[in-house]
């Protein structure tokens, strides 16, 4: 597809650091060059995308969110947001299971160093980063996140039911994860469970963050996946039977995860750049295609039609709606954000996610016939596009209820 009036996923104007602009541009060559001939075929076949893992790979992509100081690229939330966006205007899954990976690495990176541990914590911490993130720069190791389990867990309303028990020189794991991305290609899962201990009740306050390796015995994935959309995150079950991880497995420290749950709310929005790709990607075709510029499509401009501009119109309002919420969203991020950004993330995520099955509704209807096409990507963007407001832990339905409940109550008021 020709891109004769091609828009950064931030727009013309928006100011990048040199450090910045160099990712996106890598993004943007790799996803033009490689990634978007790719899609259509991974997307029939449900396949994970290796060979643009190897192209991110190579590229050094994989360590986009490793610090400088560990050899990564050390990019903040804000250039990961835009870099994710821009692969997932090529293809919608890679961005996706891109975002599990790299959230694994800010998680247990720069959104870690906000948090208060204690000086041993501290101490341990550091000699685990400096494992894992090593794994990623010298060996091109892909951390995998399972979250979902089929409860309400993901969404932070209780306990993992995915435990871990102590035992000598580390932990024993058992449970089971559901919509697993990666689950074909990572070389570690950090799994999100709950510390089990004798006598008390499980709470979400001893949740444990531990990177289990794809080949450590108990370890099964199961499962056919065949869905509607992101067909190639190849997001299998996984099953855990008595799993052993030694206690230098830990992306962090106990109880720390709990911390970053309740004061780093952007960590759960990170899904969100993969759907403003999307949607720009959906807005790129439409126009392409009205100014008769898609291959064998025919040469017939169709621009000329009042009703196809009210159409791109429309799109475009829609578009720059969602994306000044996604900048301004992901400029906020930081511990201990207000309420008004607090709210705003709530606002973009459920914008972003909506917005962008709206975008490609509104392509295939001023498209037309051939939108149906799969030699096309217009369906498939619809399709990935649909998914991404059922997706935990922020889905459309509890990014409403949230900001309703937070904009009228206060922390710690009831009603009588």
């Amino acid at each position: 597809m020709q891109m004769h009036n091609y828009i950064p996923i931030c727009g013309e104007d928006y100011p990048l650091s040199d450090k910045q602009r160099e990712c996106m541009h890598m993004a943007y060559a790799l996803g033009r060059d490689k990634f978007a001939d790719r899609a259509p075929q991974l997307d029939r076949d449900a396949q994970f995308p290796f060979a643009n893992y190897a192209d991110m790979r190579a590229n050094g992509l994989l360590a986009l969110c490793v610090p400088e100081e560990h050899g990564g690229m050390g990019a903040d939330y804000a250039s990961y947001a835009m870099v994710s966006a821009e692969i997932g205007r090529w293809c919608g899954a890679t961005a996706l299971t891109f975002n599990m990976h790299v959230c694994t690495m800010m998680w247990s990176g720069l959104l870690s160093e906000d948090l208060e541990m204690t000086p041993d914590q501290r101490a341990l911490h550091r000699l685990h980063q400096k494992a894992h993130f090593s794994r990623v720069v010298n060996e091109g190791a892909i951390y995998a996140q399972p979250f979902s389990e089929g409860g309400a867990a993901a969404a932070g309303a209780q306990p993992f039911g995915t435990l871990a028990v102590r035992t000598e020189g580390g932990w024993l794991i058992n449970g089971k994860k559901i919509f697993a991305s990666l689950s074909d290609a990572a070389d570690y899962f950090g799994v999100l469970c709950t510390e089990k201990k004798q006598g008390q009740e499980l709470s979400r306050r001893d949740t444990l963050y531990l990177a289990v390796p794809r080949d450590a015995p108990g370890v099964v994935v199961e499962g056919e996946w065949d869905p509607l959309g992101m067909r190639a995150t190849v997001s299998r079950n996984l099953i855990f039977k008595d799993v052993f991880v030694p206690d230098n497995a830990a992306l962090m420290p106990q109880g720390i995860y709990f911390q970053a749950a309740s004061r780093w709310p952007h960590m759960f929005m990170t899904l969100s750049p993969t759907y403003m790709g999307i949607a720009q990607a959906a807005y790129d075709f439409t126009v392409a295609y009205l100014r008769g510029e898609i291959p064998g499509t025919g040469p017939v401009k169709r621009r000329q039609f009042a009703t196809k501009q009210i159409a791109v119109a429309e799109m475009f309002i829609k578009l720059e709606q969602t994306r000044n919420l996604f900048l301004r969203a992901i400029e906020d991020a930081k511990i201990d954000p207000p309420k008004s950004s607090r709210l705003r993330a709530y606002a973009a995520q459920y914008t972003i996610m909506e917005n962008a099955q709206d975008i490609a509704r509104l392509a295939i209807r001023t498209c037309g016939g051939q939108s149906m096409l799969k030699s096309l990507p217009l369906e498939r963007l619809y399709r990935d596009a649909r998914c991404g407001s059922l997706m935990l832990p922020w889905t459309a339905e509890l990014c409403l209820d949230r900001l309703g409940r937070e904009a009228l109550y206060e922390p710690g008021e009831k009603d009588e």
